[in-house]
Order: C-alpha cells, then structure tokens, then sequence
C-alpha cells in the first residue's frame, strides 16, 4: 500500500495516474485540500511523528511518498522519521524551484521580517495564513493585504490578528499573471511578498507582474532539500 502525504496540486496528477493501477491512500491536512484531490481515498488529518507510524501501521503502508508543500519542513521531517521507525520507504517528490530573478531574495523568514520592518507603504502577501501573526507584530502604520485561501480557517486567522476585511482577498490559486498584475495595481501595492513555490505555484506570474509594475518582489526562501524527485514521470517509473 502507498501512502500519498499531500500539499501540492502535484498529488492530483500522481493519483490520478496510480487509480486503478496501484493500490494507495492520501493524506492532507485541511479540507479544503481533500476538495482539491476529489478522491474517495482521501484522509484529512495533521500528523506528527508518533501518529504517522501509527498510520503506517494501521494500514499496512509499505510506500510514503511525500508530496507536501516545500516549505512544510516539519511534515517532511516527521514523515522521514516515522518511515525509519517502521522500516518502510520513503520517497520524497519536491517542486523545481523557480529560479527567481528581478526579486529581493530572503534567505529565512527571519531576514524577510528585518526587511518589511523598514519598508513603508502597501505589502500585498502571497503567502497564505501560516505566517499572518508574524508579520503583523511589525506592520506598524503600513497597509499589509493578505491573499489567503477561500476557507473558513484562513478567514478565522485574519480575523484573530486584526486584518481588517478591506484588506483581505480569499481566492483560490495559483492566479495568472494579469490577475496578478491587476490585483497588485488595484491595492496599489508598493512591495510584494511570496514564497518560492515553483512554477506550479505561480512564483514566475506573481514575478513577472511585479515587475511590469515596477514594484520589489520579496521571495522567501525554502528550506533546503538534498534528496528527491522533481519529476512526475521519474516518481511514476519509481513507483512502479
């Protein structure tokens, strides 16, 4: 049995590909993930290191194939110590980074949090709920606009740290690059900030209007990786 750990829109093409071929099983950590997927073999469910074993154990998983997101380093490391614990195999698929250029590149959250602490204007985030009360504590004066996933969750986060609802946009991405570029005109956006999520994130769009609008783009950095498979097609020969 393979266990799919999901996050990226990356695991809908694998298990698409595995459905009826191999038998398999899919974990995400929100709803709004399983909605994405549309599979009947999808548990939602936030593990760490004790219940994953515990899951590879219950249903006899000889395969963990992970496909969390690049920047869910606890998942990656929790999953890379339960598949040793339980002696199964464990296989990482990791997105191409985007090679980012024209951009102002932070190493860490840390260093990207410096940075906007002496910026002054419009900050138009790209970067989910995860990191909202961070970058709060340093907004001060400026006018920070969140772009977060349409969902009941990452609402409640705004709302938590006092975002108010003329700067909140709950939309379900990757977005094109005009949509991109228009939303960042229409916020008059004077820096914007984004992971490096690869292509399929939508890394290069969000770039790419950036710079037709002239405005920094501020991309954080991913923590590293040293193993892994950037291709479907080399996880599917894998797998086989």
């Amino acid at each position: 049995m393979i266990w799919i750990i999901g996050g990226t829109s990356e695991a809908r093409t694998l298990v698409n590909s595995l459905t009826g071929k191999k038998e398999f099983i899919v974990s995400v950590a929100t709803y709004s993930g399983a909605e994405m997927l549309e599979h009947d073999k999808v548990v939602v469910s936030r593990m760490d290191k004790a219940s994953m074993a515990e899951f590879i154990r219950t249903h006899a998983i000889d395969t963990v194939v992970d496909m969390s997101h690049p920047y869910a380093a606890e998942v990656t490391q929790s999953a890379k110590l339960a598949c040793r614990q339980t002696a199964v195999k464990y296989i990482r698929y990791s997105r191409k980074a985007s090679q980012a250029i024209d951009c102002f590149y932070a190493a860490s959250m840390e260093e990207c949090l410096s940075y906007l602490s002496e910026v002054k204007g419009c900050v138009f985030f790209t970067t989910g709920m995860k990191n909202i009360k961070d970058f709060q504590l340093i907004r001060g004066q400026n006018r920070f606009v969140y772009r977060v996933l349409p969902a009941a969750f990452s609402i409640q986060e705004c709302v938590d740290n006092n975002v108010k609802m003329e700067d909140i946009i709950a939309i379900l991405g990757p977005v094109s690059e005009e949509m991109n570029y228009q939303m960042f005109k229409d916020f008059r956006a004077d820096y914007v900030v984004m992971k490096d999520s690869g292509k399929e994130g939508g890394t290069i769009d969000k770039i790419r209007a950036c710079k037709r609008l002239g405005i920094p783009a501020i991309v954080i950095g991913r923590p590293n990786e040293e193993e892994g498979f950037e291709s479907i097609e080399e996880l599917l020969e894998i797998l086989k």
